[in-house]
């Protein structure tokens, strides 16, 4: 049984729908589990000062993650191994063991610093909640999540070897045991040690997200271990490349800190419902973009690697098709069914109806995004995997920026200016809710994501001329029909409105689910029509059965 289960955990995977299928799967029950934590937070603190402290509490943590911890990210690493392992097994390992020690290393040295510095930053990044009791909390808190970034980054470290060798299954798995840690935080560490019981939980997930992927890295003979001297040329070999990386993903963490501290001056709750609507727009994403771009990046280097740029373009253009296809009806969907999701979701306990309007309307602004993350995560891992991180970085850099001001601006406009805020609480339906002017948050954050893509989109062009006219037709094509469905589904929601209790949570959650599925039905029925390209090859992968996907056989040389 125990070999059974180890086969399972070290197979290898091949096929960019297949592995994106398999990475969405668990995608989808990691998001489920994000899910139902979120309820329970919602219900036990609603959209509170209480909850606010907790979210604030990962900003510094997370900027850690975003700047130290991605020096030896996946996205970095991956190129850097694949070329040493076809070269030389031994050489590999030399070098696996010395990024591993430089970081250990590293990580150690700025946690202790920055577990002495947090009370100043804390009060530096959010003075007015340095202002209220629950300061001190705040300081507890963001110490004991220091230890989540050191033992993610360790943990991406592992993930490298476990997708080099394309063994999506223990990687797909990580966030499941993630998200049960914080679960358990919520269920039983909360209830003994009050608010820092749940950064326990958070601490308790990260470190399961590590220990699920050693015994797949040892069978593989990766496992890394501390090498003294260190050999500083391959470090600053890795540091030269990671750098930029590590910059375009600390501006997207940046970016957040900026608007959560600008959530923070507003009324109480504001940041919770920022992080609500955020965390919800983020289950598509982390299903379509995060999957794809992650299925597509092995093979990705490896054709570039190998100088094959007819098929490095046809790989890109078939990501992209595909993550279109799934993201517009998403986005559709999810702007036509808001209320009844936030209100499934979240809509209990001390969660209210003005809090579940609000975060409805920030969920509808957030996910105009989706295609535009889904798409740029894309490209980004396209520069990576040709060994580019300098665009990339200028382009998110330039966007991190555009967010922040448009914002800003946004939230002066509709402070300022009552025709453009009576527009948009009309458009959004939250005339009257108290704290509307948070929602000029997800706005800006929209704008920026989409000015973003466009950039990616023609500097990929420039270099793969023949990339958009297939990629388009896609567009237009999905675009139309999920333009229908969503339609179609806004009016089947009135039709179901007299056959279900809304006034319960069954009752809301069939309403919006029949109607979603009527508009599916009519999307699909579109696009059969249409003859869909993408249709046809998602059916057939399907029917392929991921779960009886091909074992390809590991390297002849390990």
């Amino acid at each position: 049984m125990v070999k059974g289960i180890l086969h399972i955990f070290n197979r290898e995977i091949s096929g960019l729908h297949q592995a994106a299928y398999l990475l969405g799967f668990f995608a989808i029950l990691s998001q489920i589990l994000a899910l139902f934590r979120d309820r329970i937070l919602a219900s036990l603190f609603g959209a509170s000062q209480s909850l606010d402290i907790y979210y604030a509490a990962f900003r510094i943590p997370d900027i850690v993650f975003a700047t130290v911890a991605s020096l030896v990210s996946v996205s970095v690493i991956i190129p850097f191994l694949i070329e040493r392992i076809d070269r030389d097994v031994d050489e590999a390992k030399q070098f696996l063991h010395n990024i591993f020690t430089f970081y250990m290393v590293l990580m150690s040295v700025v946690s202790l610093v920055l577990f002495f510095a947090t009370p100043t930053l804390t009060r530096l990044l959010f003075p007015s909640i340095s202002q209220t009791a629950y300061y001190s909390e705040l300081v507890a808190m963001t110490r004991i999540l220091l230890l989540s970034p050191f033992l993610l980054g360790l943990s991406n470290l592992l993930a490298s070897i476990t997708q080099v060798y394309k063994r999506f299954f223990v990687y797909a798995i990580a966030p499941v045991m993630y998200n049960i840690g914080i679960m358990l935080g919520i269920l039983v560490f909360y209830p003994i040690w009050g608010l820092p019981g749940l950064t326990l939980g958070v601490v308790f997930g990260a470190l399961l997200h590590l220990l699920i992927q050693v015994p797949s890295v040892i069978e593989s003979g990766f496992l890394p271990r501390f090498r003294f001297p260190l050999d500083f040329a391959s470090i600053k070999k890795v540091i030269f490349i990671s750098l930029p990386r590590t910059i375009t993903v600390s501006s997207n963490e940046l970016t957040e800190l900026f608007l959560i501290s600008f959530a923070s001056f507003l009324i109480p709750g504001s940041i919770s419902v920022f992080n609500f609507s955020f965390n919800l727009q983020s289950v598509p994403f982390s299903i379509i973009g995060v999957s794809y771009s992650l299925a597509a990046f092995p093979t990705l280097t490896r054709l570039f690697s190998k100088g094959d740029q007819e098929q490095f373009l046809e790989h890109m253009v078939t990501s992209s098709k595909h993550i279109i296809f799934w993201s517009i009806p998403i986005s559709v969907l999810f702007i036509v069914l808001r209320a009844q999701i936030v209100r499934t979701v979240l809509g209990a306990g001390l969660f209210n109806w003005d809090s579940t309007r609000l975060t409805a309307a920030a969920l509808a602004l957030f996910t105009v995004s989706l295609i535009a993350q889904n798409l740029t995560t894309l490209f980004v891992r396209s520069y990576y995997a040709r060994g580019k991180t300098r665009p990339p970085l200028l382009m998110n850099m330039f966007s991190a920026g555009l967010i922040v001001l448009v914002s800003y601006a946004l939230v002066i406009v509709f402070r300022d200016i009552p025709l453009f805020r009576d527009f948009m609480e009309s458009l959004l339906k939250v005339a009257t809710i108290p704290g509307t002017i948070v929602l000029m948050l997800p706005l800006g954050y929209t704008v920026g994501t989409l000015v973003n893509m466009c950039i990616h989109w023609y500097a990929f062009e420039r270099e793969y001329p023949r990339y958009s006219a297939p990629v388009f037709r896609t567009l237009f094509q999905t675009l139309g029909a999920s333009l229908i469905m969503g339609y179609v589904a806004y009016k089947a929601l009135d039709v179901f409105d007299s056959f279900f209790d809304l006034d319960t949570l069954f009752g809301i959650f069939m309403q919006g689910f029949s109607a979603g599925i009527v508009g599916i039905l009519c999307w699909l029925l579109i696009l059969v029509l249409l003859q869909s390209k993408e249709l046809s090859e998602v059916w057939t992968t399907l029917h392929k059965k991921i779960w009886k996907a091909k074992v390809v056989a590991p390297d002849a040389s390990l």
